[in-house]
């Protein structure tokens, strides 16, 4: 039986083809599992566990209560995408022509792969920063791209401007940036920015940002790559309604950009999920209308809860990072005597109940070692199992004296 070359590509991009050719589970379902079978409390993955805005889940129910069920319009319905606009002209004073360049998605990962598929010819490059979001890698590799990569180093996880100027090239088709990143934490400066849109015009390649975390950052504004001058007629800008309001498994995505873009992406997206979640589509466009007192305190709650885990992983003897954007920490086992983050996070539910996963599950090949002892925790809970998951946490310190 013979595979085809897009399948084990993809696989192989997102790290799951073996050597052997066998597809291995990944590291998130493998520390999911082991949560599920210690009673660990699951720091790995990176949902709330608590519901969104009430007045979002009641427009959800009213509209599967009036019928709101059927197939919607395959660029997303007229209410959504107009919330869409209003959203980008309010936050960010973007104007956005919601009948031409707004598509609503499954989820900003539908929106990454629709983009990637549609933009990209086989053998085209496309940079990213590392650690990545894990699809970024499957969908370059389905796409036939080559994925080129700019690290980010610790603590600060900013990139060395002159290796991204080395990254771009004229071969460079797609620029993706996930601001603000995920697993880092990190917001990027503005000066990396301005230098992505300079090498973008210089180079002549296209933008795409996941901006899923928006609405979750500590003491910064997000700026949106789009607003910055020269921006916006190159930028395919990608977010979602389920970091923002606690509500992943809607799955309500969208991007914007110019009319021609969209265009293209949606000749691919229609053959993806052709289009999804109708009642949904209402519910977040009331989500994004709330007023400005929801998303500060969205931020506030979050950054709380933040600084619970934060204290609680220092106690422990981890260094760590403060992330200033998304709801992850980076913590450094190697206080803890451990240099191998895969193998601590094997052993870290039987020390101290607490399931996290590696930087490295975010890494090429190429820079794995150099990520190698370092741990990604979830903040996005209850605050009482945060205080609970750092309280086990801190007899780490007892073991490592």
């Amino acid at each position: 039986m013979t595979i085809s070359g897009a399948w084990r590509r993809t696989a192989a991009g997102a790290g799951l083809l073996a050597a052997d050719g066998t597809v291995t589970a990944s590291i998130f379902a493998e520390m999911s599992a082991l949560a599920v079978r210690t009673g660990a409390i699951n720091l790995g993955q990176g949902f709330p566990d608590e519901d969104g805005p009430v007045e979002v889940l009641e427009a959800a129910r009213r509209a599967i209560a009036d019928g709101v069920n059927q197939y919607p319009p395959g660029r997303g319905t007229l209410e959504l995408r107009q919330a869409i606009s209003r959203h980008q002209h309010r936050f960010y004073g973007l104007s956005v022509d919601p009948d031409t360049e707004v598509l609503v998605t499954a989820g900003a990962t539908e929106a990454l792969a629709a983009t990637i598929l549609a933009l990209l010819e086989p053998g085209d490059e496309v940079v990213t920063f590392e650690p990545f979001y894990d699809a970024y890698g499957g969908l370059i590799a389905l796409g036939g791209g080559v994925h080129r990569t700019v690290p980010l180093r610790s603590p600060d996880f900013q990139p060395d401007l002159d290796l991204l100027r080395a990254a771009v090239t004229d071969r460079t088709r797609l620029i993706v940036v996930n601001d603000p990143h995920n697993p880092t934490g990190t917001v990027f400066s503005r000066e990396t920015r301005e230098l992505i849109v300079n090498l973008a015009h210089r180079h002549d390649a296209l933008i795409v940002t996941d901006e899923v975390y928006e609405h979750l950052t500590f003491g910064v504004p997000h700026i949106p790559i789009s607003t910055l001058p020269g921006a916006a007629e190159r930028t395919v800008t990608i977010s979602s309604g389920g970091k923002t309001f606690s509500l992943t498994g809607w799955k309500v995505g969208w991007l914007t950009a110019p009319a021609a873009l969209v265009t293209a992406i949606l000749a691919v997206k229609q053959f993806l999920t052709y289009v999804n979640g109708a009642p949904f589509q209402p519910a977040i466009a009331v989500g994004l209308d709330l007023p400005d007192a929801f998303y500060t305190a969205t931020a506030q709650d979050l950054r709380a809860k933040r600084d619970v885990l934060a204290r609680g992983l220092t106690t422990a003897g981890f260094s760590i990072s403060q992330p200033r954007g998304s709801y992850f920490i980076v913590a450094d086992a190697t206080n803890l005597g451990y240099t191998d983050g895969v193998e601590f996070c094997r052993v870290l539910p039987e020390l101290a109940g607490v399931v996290t996963v590696p930087v490295t599950a975010f890494c090429s090949p190429r820079y794995r070692a150099d990520y190698a002892p370092l741990v990604r925790f979830a903040y996005c809970k209850k605050v009482e199992v945060l205080e609970r998951a750092a309280t086990q946490l801190s007899a780490l310190s007892a073991r490592a004296s």
